[in-house]
């Protein structure tokens, strides 16, 4: 099984002047991500975390102004993309074969692409967010995804910059069923990363690390000063 993972989605924050808050984060027990604005990636490709896409196109290049592709995201230094976020499924009307698409375009350029699923919170008021879970699931995840070049992160919509989270039960409950979906479909399904995004902050990671089937956590706005983020990578790392 591939290793703890703790990453960042810095989304539309930071300056040159911020990647100071990087130099410190790096850790020997797990793996440390943070997924950048695309103008930051090439200026943090030396520091000692790994760099991550928040986008790319599904196409290598093209007429399409104001996108990134997979290969331009590898060439600027990243080696991880998020794809399918949930702020790029509502603001931007990504579909589930779209974020599939980009997935399959992010692994044919080498990076590893961190596919986001999760439900509304009226989805969750339904009682159906399994079955939401497992249509994204067999709808965003091409063939081409391994354990190597794919994780998956379970990021509730209702939960992310709410404060709100749900109860380690519930989270239990999602992640035991992707990893039931990942090994059906996957001979190394068993292996592949999982990790938890919505309102992980220091005072509840080691709650919720201690979950089953949670590998490490995708972290919004707690990513952004390591006096936050570093508590977070600690706490997995203890884990």
């Amino acid at each position: 099984m591939r290793r703890k993972l703790a990453a960042g989605n810095w989304k539309m924050h930071g300056l040159r002047a911020d990647l100071a808050e990087l130099a410190t984060l790096d850790n020997a027990d797990v793996d440390v991500l943070v997924c950048l604005p695309a103008t930051l990636i090439a200026a943090a490709r030396d520091l000692p975390v790994s760099i991550g896409g928040q986008d790319c196109h599904s196409a290598t290049h093209g007429a399409h102004t104001g996108d990134i592709s997979a290969p331009m995201l590898a060439d600027a230094g990243a080696t991880y993309v998020l794809t399918g976020h949930s702020e790029r499924r509502s603001d931007h009307g990504e579909t589930d074969a779209d974020v599939a698409a980009k997935t399959q375009a992010a692994h044919a350029a080498g990076l590893t692409a961190i596919i986001c699923i999760g439900e509304t919170l009226a989805i969750r008021a339904a009682g159906t967010t399994l079955d939401i879970i497992d249509g994204q699931l067999a709808a965003s995840i091409p063939d081409s995804a391994t354990d190597d070049n794919t994780i998956i992160a379970y990021e509730p919509v209702w939960a992310i910059g709410t404060g709100k989270v749900p109860s380690t039960d519930q989270i239990a409950e999602v992640h035991a069923h992707i990893r039931a979906r990942l090994a059906e479909r996957f001979a190394d399904g068993a292996d592949f990363g999982i990790l938890y995004g919505g309102s992980v902050k220091a005072g509840n990671a080691a709650e919720i690390f201690a979950v089953p089937h949670v590998t490490g956590a995708l972290v919004g706005g707690a990513s952004l000063k390591a006096a936050d983020f570093g508590p977070i990578v600690a706490a997995l790392a203890a884990s």
